[in-house]
């Protein structure tokens, strides 16, 4: 009598198999074109608040970010016709970056979200907000942390040797070398969770490996930051917070074994 009963789960449970694996099978091509929509879309996004941003708000938003280092004493220089031009746009392409990651985060996680299961796919939108959230936290922390502290860090060191004086070009480029790699290293939290789900690692082969992950942090902070010690501690110190609480969140969201 019980054979009958389960059955029809076990039909429900090969037909939902069936249908993931035909998601898999799907021809390469057709993923191919929809990333290529998708990554069309999130350009047109990017290139439409880069122009309204250049045109009514990059002076502003230079001013903005450019006014805790003139508030320290040091003066900004341009040696170059184009250069101030240059670095309104880098500014209003950065700031279209950040104003557009939450439909380009979106895009992500939908192109990803037919190769989950059925329960797993309500937790798409969840996945969206805490990434943008994330993102948004590690640009904020990058500028408003260790940003700063950098530049008052390098003004101490230099101030008795000549008058502080950048150019606003090279400004802008040591800043966002900074706020747009905290914004991604933020999100590995959510990467240890998809990877954790998805049965590839687990809290004890996080810690198995924690020396070498350690290493691979510096190494990273190395390239994503500019060339000096301080700058890659400050960079290397959260990401290895950001790896603790990986491990924790695999602890407690990653599949039983």
């Amino acid at each position: 009598m019980m054979e009958p009963t389960n059955l029809p789960t076990n039909n429900q449970e090969e037909s939902v198999e069936v249908e993931q694996l035909q998601m898999y099978e799907k021809p390469i091509g057709e993923h191919l074109q929809e990333l290529r929509k998708r990554f069309l879309w999130c350009f047109v996004l990017v290139l439409v608040a880069f122009f309204a941003i250049a045109s009514y708000w990059s002076e502003t938003l230079v001013e903005l970010l450019s006014a805790p280092v003139k508030a320290k004493g040091i003066q900004f220089i341009y040696v170059g016709l184009a250069e101030a031009l240059v670095a309104q746009l880098k500014v209003a392409f950065i700031a279209a970056v950040v104003v557009a990651s939450p439909f380009i985060i979106w895009n992500i996680w939908s192109f990803i979200k037919p190769a989950l299961y059925d329960n797993e796919k309500k937790y798409v939108l969840w996945f969206t907000f805490a990434s943008v959230i994330l993102f948004i936290l590690g640009v904020a922390f990058g500028y408003m942390v260790v940003f700063l502290s950098a530049i008052t860090f390098f003004v101490y060191v230099g101030q008795d040797i000549a008058t502080p004086m950048l150019s606003i070009s090279d400004y802008v480029s040591f800043l966002f070398g900074f706020v747009i790699p905290f914004g991604l290293v933020f999100e590995m939290p959510i990467i240890s969770f998809v990877l954790a789900r998805m049965g590839l690692v687990t809290a004890k082969s996080l810690s198995t490996f924690r020396k070498y992950i350690v290493l691979v942090i510096f190494v990273v902070a190395a390239f994503l930051t500019p060339p000096d010690v301080f700058s890659q501690c400050l960079m290397a110190l959260p990401m290895l917070i950001l790896y603790e609480l990986g491990i924790i969140v695999v602890k407690i969201f990653g599949k039983k074994e």
